[in-house]
């Protein structure tokens, strides 16, 4: 039983008490999706319900944004479903649906969020809900009817059904459907409170952080389920869950508790504390019970560690059977992995994945936790792990097609489909040049000349968006918003050449991707740009320290030094090849390397005086050996750093280049965090060494757009041996090197290059290469 559904804002689909679909996935309004799926498995003979709730934000959140509405659509919450019921004909969202619209949820969410996230908060009323409203035999007499809701605008013609003003077409939906296991609390702990509730604060999380300074009446650690409790008369208990890693789902328990019980939660990446900085999420939602069948599960995505629950509101005992998170993330599919000889580096990647897997939801998302928004640069590092390790790249082409929705005067927004988009302000522009490398990397692994084609204009105008920045020797000065880079102390004020050499790696892609389309115009354009430059980027090279500087302010050449100068003049072609090893011996000496963030507070936090002087003041503080240190780039931007390595010709050092990232698997965590000294446990940005170790170590990339013809240069470092299988377009490519012999399996054309022999192509099939006497894989 086929059928298509879609909503404004979100939906939850059910036949017979089962989910059976939740969306859709997230877009710009008039770019809205559909979802496609097949009812038949859920029926049964006999009576049948499906059933569908819907929310309507009503304001912009990270991860909606409102339509620019007409006189109708637009403006409240919309429903179109439709099933073919075959001989019995259509079952259509008409009047003929029951409906009723429900204040079991407080609708004044955003009130109780204190800073930015966005994420929408769920308090919920238990007692005026209907009750097993999914169950065929619920009475739904005293329901209202559906009302068709008809577009009325000049040109409307009073429809109701779509295509619509202000949907668009509405497309199917281009990406799998989430999918996941359900994770269980690893460790818990009550404590029975001294004193009472402070009721005036509404926010849940506001609520227990003001208790964590209370005396306990009792403490005690619990090792099974159910949980039972005895709030004191008037006070409170505080039961705290530690799920053992961070987790990324809807979460859900069972209780039996007193009506009007209240259970406030708080969910965190850490430990609750009375205050918590900047960088830390934040977020809550509250359940009041109605006394009976108190089964409930958040309809919002969550992502935290810890979960503390403070009950209280009734009096008499509560049983809390279960709390878990059924995990909503993009899945895994494919004969896909990467093993090694090293534990280490085999945990790092393994974290690497970890940390994608949990920031893919219906969009690349930075972390599961803090914010969930579909930022526009960070991305271009989750599609890349993709690429790596999953058969399934619809997401890694979808990220593509959700950022392609550019301001009026062509560059992209920092992030889309949520508020940031909608409330139309500054940007941060390089994010969009990172948006033009993901272009450039469906290209190169997917090949795929309509889709390429449809996005390089968008390239286009980011690159024309730089070029009132140029100055008369070709290089980028001036160039105004937020100019981001990296969380780390990259200075860009004045003539920049970090700037010009992002923008000079997205010319020579965008000349390269120009050609591949036969487009010999804009090919040209975008060349002599490049050449501009290239000729104009000497004025950064500093001769005694081997690499490039970061800055000129006026005429004056400023000392301080980034990994990214030097990278990025590697990756983009504008530094000569020969001096490309100088320059990546230089960028990765760790007796010169620093960590320094324009806003860290050095104590694994943000700092607000540092934001503050940047942002009233335009004041960032060095604190560093200028002349003699350079600047570490954050977890972010090292997937830059590294592909400068590798394309020096020093691949075989990445594996010890990827232990840093050790630092944050520890205290049980399996993700990567945000930054070295501050930021989320988990980050999707972060996931470079995923990539690393199948693209450079393992030696597998594309040689030819679409794959169709691989290159396979296993650089194995200090591994004895490594192996695994690498998903392209035409089937697995199976690689096994050891420093005496490589094997690879390749369902296309290849090149293979050992280290220290000369390149041999070869054909589709299993093949068997002996290194040379002396040489590593």
């Amino acid at each position: 039983m086929p059928a298509r559904i879609t909503a404004d804002s979100r939906y939850a689909l059910y036949v017979n008490g089962r989910e059976v679909a939740h969306g859709p996935v997230r877009g710009q309004p008039r770019r809205l999706s559909f979802d496609a799926v097949d009812l038949a498995p859920c029926l049964h003979p006999g009576e049948n319900v499906i059933a569908v709730y819907v929310r309507y934000y009503g304001v912009a959140n990270a991860f909606w944004m409102p339509a620019v509405p007409n006189t109708t659509l637009g403006r409240r919450g919309v429903l179109a479903l439709e099933a073919d019921l075959g001989e019995a004909g259509w079952l259509l969202s008409d009047e003929s649906w029951r409906a009723r619209k429900v204040d079991a949820w407080d609708p004044h969410w955003r009130d109780y969020v204190d800073h930015g996230p966005g994420v929408p908060l769920e308090l919920f009323d238990a007692r005026r809900f209907p009750q097993g409203w999914l169950e065929p035999d619920f009475d739904d007499r005293a329901w209202g009817s559906a009302r068709p809701i008809a577009a009325t605008h000049m040109g409307g013609f009073a429809r109701s059904q779509p295509p619509t003003d202000p949907y668009g077409p509405l497309d199917p939906r281009s990406i799998a459907f989430l999918t996941g296991t359900t994770k269980l609390a690893a460790r818990a702990r009550v404590q029975v409170l001294e004193g009472s509730v402070d009721l005036t604060e509404a926010n849940p999380l506001a609520r227990l952080q003001a208790v964590t300074g209370l005396p306990t009446r009792s403490s005690e650690d619990v090792a099974s389920w159910p949980i039972r409790v005895v709030p004191p008369e008037g006070g409170a208990v505080r039961l705290s869950l530690d799920m053992g890693a961070i987790v990324s789902g809807l979460v859900g328990f069972e209780l039996d508790a007193p009506a009007g019980t209240v259970l406030d939660i708080a969910y965190g990446e850490e430990p609750l504390r009375p205050s918590l900085s900047m960088d830390r999420m934040r977020a809550g939602s509250r359940y009041i019970a109605r006394g009976s069948e108190d089964r409930f599960r958040l309809f919002e995505s969550t992502g935290f560690r810890y979960a503390d629950l403070l009950i209280h509101g009734a009096v008499g005992p509560t049983t809390l059977h279960r709390f878990d998170v059924e995990e909503r993330l993009y899945p895994w599919t494919g004969e896909t992995g990467f093993r090694c000889s090293d534990d280490e580096l085999q945990a790092i990647f393994d974290a690497g994945v970890r940390t994608v897997e949990v920031s893919s939801h219906d969009a690349f998302i930075d972390c599961p936790t803090r914010e969930q928004r579909a930022w526009v640069g960070d991305a271009v590092v989750h599609q890349m792990v993709h690429l790596a390790t999953n058969a399934d790249w619809r997401l890694a082409r979808h990220f593509v097609a959700l950022a392609d929705s550019p301001r009026p005067d062509g560059i992209l927004p920092m992030s889309v489909a949520g508020d940031i988009e909608a409330s139309g302000g500054f940007t941060i522009p390089d994010w969009s040049l990172h948006w033009g490398h993901a272009l450039y990397n469906l290209y190169r692994y997917d090949g795929d000349r309509e889709e390429v084609k449809g996005h390089l204009p968008t390239l286009e105008r980011i690159l024309r968006w730089y070029t009132p920045y140029r100055s008369s020797n070709g290089l980028l000065e001036d160039v105004p918003e937020w100019n981001l880079v990296d969380w780390s102390s990259v200075s860009t004020e004045g003539t920049s050449a970090v700037l010009t050499a992002l923008w000079a790696r997205g010319l020579r892609e965008f000349a390269e991707m120009a050609a591949w389309l036969d487009e010999r115009g804009s090919q040209a354009w975008a060349q002599a740009l490049f050449a501009s430059a290239r000729e104009g980027f000497e004025v950064f090279w500093d001769e005694a320290r081997g690499s490039y500087v970061d800055h000129l302010v006026g005429a004056e050449r400023r000392p301080e030094m980034h990994q990214l100068a030097g990278a990025l003049a590697i990756v983009s072609r504008l530094a000569p090849e020969e001096r490309w090893q100088r320059i990546a011996d230089t960028i990765t000496d760790p007796a010169r390397l620093v960590i320094r963030s324009w806003v860290g507070d050095g104590q694994g936090h943000q700092s607000w005086e540092k934001w503050d002087a940047q942002v009233r003041l335009g004041r960032y503080d060095i604190d560093w050996d200028v002349g003699r240190e350079i600047v570490l780039a954050q977890p972010f931007m090292a997937y830059v750093v590294h592909d400068a390595v590798a394309l020096a010709g020093r691949a075989d050092r990445l594996p010890d280049l990827l232990r840093r990232w050790s630092q944050f698997l520890e205290g049980g965590h399996d993700t990567f965090g945000e930054c070295w000294d501050f930021g989320t446990h988990a980050h999707g940005w972060s996931a470079t060494p995923a990539r690393d170790l199948v693209f450079y170590t393992l030696g597998v990339t594309p040689a030819e757009p679409g794959y169709l013809r691989a290159r396979i240069a296993p650089r194995l470092g200090p591994l004895a041996w490594a192996r695994g299988t690498v998903p392209t377009p035409h089937g697995p490519i199976r690689v096994y090197a050891r420093p005496d012999e490589v094997v690879v399996e390749t369902p296309v054309d290849a090149t293979v290059e050992i280290e220290g022999a000369a390149a041999v192509d070869v054909r589709p099939g299993r093949h068997s290469f002996p290194a040379p006497a002396g040489a590593s894989a």
